[in-house]
């Protein structure tokens, strides 16, 4: 069998920590962030796309990703997607400096699976009108963790 793999481990010109851990005062920041009484390093949306479409060109879902990432205000550092047949699914993922954006298609089922994870001041509820511009589900259903939860 013979298979086409790509290689693996591509690296950004800059890395989140060069890019974002020093303060404008030569300070380290803190990107957890406290929201009602609660400190957390970032939020992780968890977004079914139910009778979407667009969900088999990969082109499109990495153009409708990136600006769904830059206008929660993150940072992207890398991305890559595959499309696994002439007309099926994508898988992807976006590498930012506050964490990533991934997603899986089915568009037999006109379904996709999404996760945004992002720390800081980013905000992932941002990406969810550019998501529904990008991919017109019929149905969204979200979940939200907040991950490194400290009290």
């Amino acid at each position: 069998m013979d298979a086409l793999v790509s290689p693996l481990g591509m690296v950004s010109d800059c890395s989140p920590s060069e890019a974002q851990s020093v303060d404008t005062h030569g300070e380290a920041k803190d990107y957890f962030v406290e929201r009602d009484g609660v400190r957390f390093a970032g939020t992780h949306l968890i977004v079914d796309l139910w009778g979407a479409t667009n969900l088999d060109d990969p082109a499109h879902i990495d153009s409708v990703l990136r600006e769904a990432a830059i206008e929660t205000g993150a940072t992207i550092l890398h991305g890559h997607f595959h499309h696994f047949s002439p007309n099926g699914g994508v898988s992807g993922v976006l590498v930012l400096a506050e964490s990533h954006v991934s997603i899986h298609t089915w568009p037999e089922r006109a379904y996709a699976a999404l996760d945004i994870f992002v720390c800081g001041i980013c905000n992932p509820y941002k990406a969810v009108p550019i998501l529904k511009k990008g991919f017109e589900p019929e149905r969204v259903q979200l979940a939200e963790h907040k991950r490194g939860l400290i009290g």
